[in-house]
């Protein structure tokens, strides 16, 4: 019976954290998403002209939208 080889890539980055504003190691979770080893939260990485960090924010399925309409008239 042959055996399924499980593998666990993982990378571990030091960075600024916006949400606790501490310079602290970060654990990759996802292939652009991070989380801070100080706070916990939730990071996504963004790469243009030099590597930041911004929180990561998902709406629950249950919510009502962030930001409300406007509408003329």
């Amino acid at each position: 019976m042959a055996k399924d080889k499980i593998t666990i890539k993982t990378e571990v980055v030091n960075g600024k954290c916006p949400t606790c504003d501490q310079f602290t190691m970060m654990v990759n979770i996802d292939v652009v998403f991070f989380r801070c080893m100080s706070c916990g939260s939730d990071l996504e990485q963004h790469i243009n002209g030099k590597i930041s960090y911004l929180p990561h924010i998902t709406k629950p399925t249950d919510a009502d939208a962030f930001v409300k309409e406007w509408k003329n008239g």
